[in-house]
């Protein structure tokens, strides 16, 4: 079984028709949404000039039946915890948001589906290889 995780910038290349993005759903027995990436998605929609459009194009999307919203769970703030110390130690923190994500990744198994280099400073993450 292939388990993916969308960050946020892989919903919005997938937005605007990202072929690599689109490949990599189509081979995915399952896509995890996490609560964090939704929340940093609604924040870039409110307001927007397709605010309407984007939403309900989300929501399109997490109806398939492929697709999961992760929740923060006590293991995800475990692994949280560990992955934000070890960054912390090694001088080279990522965004606050991007060590839930990864969190949320680890705890499933997951690979990470996105266009942030940050993620490789993780030890154990799996990442997409979009190249």
């Amino acid at each position: 079984m292939k388990k993916i995780i969308l960050d946020t910038n892989a919903f919005s290349s997938y937005l605007r028709g990202d072929e690599k993005v689109l490949d990599t759903l189509v081979k995915a027995d399952i896509v995890y949404m996490p609560a964090i990436v939704l929340g940093e998605l609604f924040t870039g929609f409110t307001g927007g000039a397709k605010e309407t459009w984007n939403k309900d194009i989300l929501s399109k999307f997490l109806n398939k039946p492929r697709v999961e919203v992760l929740d923060v769970t006590i293991e995800t703030s475990e692994i949280f915890g560990m992955i934000y110390n070890t960054l912390k130690k090694a001088g080279s923190l990522i965004p606050i948001n991007d060590v839930w994500i990864a969190a949320n990744t680890m705890e499933t198994g997951s690979v990470l589906v996105t266009y942030d280099s940050h993620f490789n400073k993780i030890p154990g993450l799996r990442l997409w290889d979009y190249n």
